[in-house]
């Protein structure tokens, strides 16, 4: 946003200084031109006056000295030639001027001058390095007869020096200007800016957890200081109910222990009294309560803020699965469901034990809820292009095309399961589940029929 700034305001202000330097250059550069060539035209004036009258005379003495002081102190040479145009200059002594060789272009003049038309002025040039030195001639006239002309040729280097001057005094100034223009809006952007870079660093600190942090400052633009308002009331908003959320889930995890503890006390007795042939439902009961003590404590960690993060450990998919398949046997028998187990060979992926295991137990549990008395689930464990991947596919009734894209949707469900009981959240919670650990839920259309989800999780690397 900076950046934008800096471009919105700074790249037209420097636009309109180079314009307007531009022109002033230009100005100038004529100006200097004009003033030059006025003051030549004047003292050219001067000489053809005075050559009339020596042409009159006959005598060149008079002209010959104003020549020579002139060139001695303005260093410009002037000269007059006859009507023959050839210089003119019977006296002794006036062998400078005699010695002047015309140029190509300046004969041209001599001559259109010793037919009686006055030459043009040069145009003015717009760089300094453009004007170059230029001769003007002047007609001398007696009674309405050409006699002669005078041709002055005078250096440029004092106007050229006094064009670049005023060039580079422009450009001083031109560069001041901007200069200026950008801690201008250096410290506008800082102005603008500095309230938006405390809600960002804020924003940081929310993310971190900082559930407290607030903006204090109360600078910048009037509209900004309203977002800043309204920012620490949603901040206090989002505190509050993130409060509210870890209090519910501490209580929760909390009251929930206690009858939990207390069942696995009760079925231990009870299991006291079972022969040898309940061992194998026992131990699975076990393991089952132990699995609920783990994911109590996993929310109740998650509640507190400890740990900072699921820790991911290189688990064996095809171990868990056949874990999770075992643990849902009975209940899928009671529905008339099997369920089939496939595993190619062993699958390590890098995740969280409780999360990968609750993630499917979420779509295991909605397979089976709406699967047909009769139909089996497939469940596999296998290894990828895309990594490690455990897939649950039923022979339900399945989802349209444009309703797998509101599959994972929290408490979306497909028109045509209405009437079954649930509440649209077990592809949400198993989604939000694998976020956490770098994974992801794919829902597809199995062939033949009904639903196939995929839980995507990344491969362990090798030790």
């Amino acid at each position: 946003m900076r950046r934008r700034l800096f471009v919105v305001f700074l790249v037209p202000l420097a636009a309109v200084l180079v314009l307007l330097g531009g022109a002033y250059g230009w100005a100038a550069s004529r100006s200097v031109q004009q003033a030059f060539y006025t003051q030549q035209i004047g003292d050219l004036g001067s000489f053809v006056t005075s050559a009339r009258q020596a042409l009159h005379s006959g005598s060149a003495e008079v002209l010959d000295g104003e020549l020579r002081r002139y060139q001695e102190l303005y260093g410009t040479r002037v000269v007059v030639v006859d009507r023959t145009g050839r210089p003119w200059a019977p006296a002794a002594g006036a062998s400078a001027p005699a010695a002047l060789v015309l140029d190509e272009p300046t004969a041209g003049k001599v001559q259109l001058a010793l037919s009686g038309r006055r030459g043009d002025l040069p145009e003015p040039v717009v760089l300094p390095w453009q004007f170059a030195e230029q001769s003007l001639v002047e007609p001398i006239v007696d009674d309405g007869d050409v006699i002669g002309a005078v041709v002055m040729s005078a250096s440029v280097d004092a106007p050229r020096s006094e064009i670049v001057r005023q060039w580079i005094a422009l450009g001083i100034v031109t560069v001041l200007a901007i200069a200026l223009g950008l801690l201008v809006v250096f410290r506008l952007a800082a102005w603008v800016l500095k309230p938006v870079d405390r809600v960002d660093q804020a924003m940081e600190a929310i993310e971190r957890g900082e559930m407290e942090a607030r903006i204090a400052d109360d600078t910048g633009p009037p509209e900004l200081r309203r977002m800043i308002g309204l920012f620490n009331r949603m901040a206090e908003e989002i505190e509050r109910v993130v409060s509210r959320q870890q209090e519910f889930a501490l209580n929760a995890s909390h009251e929930l222990r206690n009858p939990l503890n207390a069942l696995l006390l009760r079925f231990e007795s009870l299991a006291t009294g079972l022969d040898r042939t309940w061992d194998e439902d026992v131990e699975a009961t076990r393991e089952e309560g132990r699995r609920m003590t783990r994911i109590l404590d996993t929310l109740l960690s998650f509640a507190r803020g400890e740990g900072g993060g699921p820790l991911l450990e290189p688990i064996d998919l095809g171990a868990l699965a056949e874990r999770r398949v075992a643990a849902w046997r009975d209940a899928a028998a009671a529905k008339g469901v099997s369920l089939a187990l496939h595993l190619d060979g062993p699958v390590e992926a890098a995740t969280d034990e409780t999360i990968a295991e609750s993630a499917l137990d979420a779509v295991i549990d909605n397979a089976v809820k709406y699967s047909p008395a009769g139909s089996r689930i497939d469940v596999t464990a296998a290894r990828t292009d895309e990594g490690c991947t455990l897939s649950v596919r039923d022979h339900g009734p399945g989802l349209a095309g444009e309703e797998l894209a509101h599959a994972t949707d929290r408490h979306w469900r497909s028109a045509r399961t209405d009437s079954a009981p649930g509440s649209g959240l077990g592809l949400s919670i198993a989604t939000d589940l694998l976020a956490t650990v770098g994974g992801r839920v794919r829902v597809e259309a199995a062939e033949g029929g009904g639903l196939q989800v995929l839980l995507l999780l990344r491969e362990a690397e090798a030790r």
